[in-house]
């Protein structure tokens, strides 16, 4: 997700860091240089140093600040974004449930009226069972009688 001035931020960000990498060496004197005989004029750059490390300080300290607050926003988005996804799947659910146990308790409603019926019979046995066809051959022969042993 891109938010305003996130090139800017890192564009402060990096002159900072910069000018705090690159602030020693620009005020230290060349190694020909005699120190400054006036006590004054080393009181003086050391003000300017100070004053410039503390400038370059509050610019990061303003850049991490801004950062955070963008971080913030952007996470505060997010959260709203998923409390919203969420609510909705919720309630989709609930739908889906509501809409499931309707449907169970139109089911269990039909059954209760229906008329209990033996599920092996069937409902109309016919009229008239077939009959076989005659056949052309004698009935078969009934055995004896089995006679008990002595």
């Amino acid at each position: 997700m891109a938010h305003p001035g996130k090139n800017e931020l890192n564009t402060h960000m990096l002159a900072a860091a910069l000018s705090l990498l690159l602030l020693p060496i620009a005020t230290l004197p060349a190694a020909d240089d005699p120190p400054p005989s006036d006590p004054s004029l080393a009181s003086d750059e050391a003000k300017a140093v100070g004053e410039t490390v503390k400038h370059d300080t509050q610019v990061v300290v303003d850049a991490a600040k801004q950062g955070a607050q963008q971080a913030a926003a952007a996470a505060k988005d997010v959260a709203h974004e998923v409390a919203v996804a969420t609510k909705e799947g919720a309630q989709e659910v609930a739908a889906t449930a509501k809409n499931g146990s309707e449907k169970v308790k139109a089911a269990v409603q039909k059954n209760a009226k229906a008329p209990a019926a033996a599920p092996s019979k069937p409902s109309n046995p016919p009229a008239n069972p077939p009959t076989p066809p005659p056949s052309s051959s004698p009935p078969p022969a009934t055995p004896p009688p089995a006679t008990p042993p002595p």
